[in-house]
């Protein structure tokens, strides 16, 4: 992605440096692939226990520091990237103002308006405080873990993210607040494969008008539909207990996800990512 040079956005709180207390998450590798599993990329992080394990996080090196604020430049690009394009759909398609999200950079834990939340969980976002919350050490999860290297594989998770921003705005969100009180686990856990596949389509969207402004490079779809393919259900699951449970998927399959973000890759077109009137999906 052609970023360097890029408007950076000023809807961003860096916090990486206060409020983890020194601390990062411990428990082991099955741990977190486990929060994973319930939290990546758009859970609900109150779901995570308030009191965790903790250690001592070691010292980053200068080498480390500039690499991470390196990637604290390139998501505020992107994010800058997606408040463009939503502000001009949100304009075309409905003459509404598009509510710009802020996006939250930490270290090892935070405190949002979700509760209390740690890298373990993934990058996320919290519908009400309106802001994505992101740990720059998943890039190197990405790269080293899943096996999704590249910038345009993050780009995809930030947008992705947004995504969830943008199905706040439409109502989606408060609408699947209220099935929650009805259903039971295996029911809403269908609606939530909806609900992240929807984000992954509207991720599709932003990548498509991104493609459009030239800054995209050759194999960057391909790096995000990596990523997309890298972190399903159905292969988390079996990485992490051997066996696969769709009725416990809550983000899609490895298939799901590359197949709407492709959609609206190829589309650009909001309107045609109704993903919770796909039959395919009940």
């Amino acid at each position: 992605m052609l970023w360097q040079g890029r408007r950076q956005s000023s809807n961003v709180e860096d916090r990486r440096g206060i409020g983890a207390g020194g601390l990062a998450i411990g428990g082991g590798v099955i741990g977190v692939i486990a929060i994973i599993i319930n939290l990546l990329m758009g859970g609900d992080p109150s779901q995570i226990p308030e009191l965790l394990p903790q250690q001592q996080s070691q010292p980053m090196s200068p080498e480390q520091t500039a690499a991470d604020d390196e990637r604290a430049q390139f998501v505020k690009v992107v994010l800058a990237e997606t408040e463009d394009v939503w502000n001009s759909i949100f304009q075309k398609q409905s003459n509404a103002d598009y509510p710009e999200p802020t996006l939250v950079l930490f270290r090892n834990i935070v405190q949002s308006g979700c509760g209390n939340a740690s890298a373990a969980s993934g990058p996320f976002y919290c519908p009400p405080d309106q802001k994505l919350y992101i740990d720059l050490s998943f890039y190197e999860e990405l790269q080293n873990r899943f096996n999704a290297p590249g910038d345009f594989a993050m780009a995809y998770v930030v947008a992705h993210e947004v995504g969830h921003h943008v199905q706040q705005l439409l109502g989606t969100t408060e609408k699947m607040a209220r099935e929650r009180q009805r259903l039971s686990e295996t029911e809403y856990n269908k609606l939530s494969v909806k609900l992240e596949l929807q984000a992954d389509f509207f991720a599709g969207v932003w990548a498509h008008y991104a493609n459009r402004a030239k800054i995209l490079e050759a194999g960057d779809i391909e790096e995000a539909l990596n990523a997309a393919n890298a972190i399903g259900d159905d292969r988390l699951q079996r990485q992490a207990q051997g066996t696969v449970v769709p009725d416990a998927f809550t983000h899609g399959t490895s298939e799901q996800r590359m197949y709407w973000f492709k959609k609206g890759f190829e589309t650009g077109d909001p309107s045609q990512g109704n993903t919770f009137s796909d039959p395919s999906l009940n």
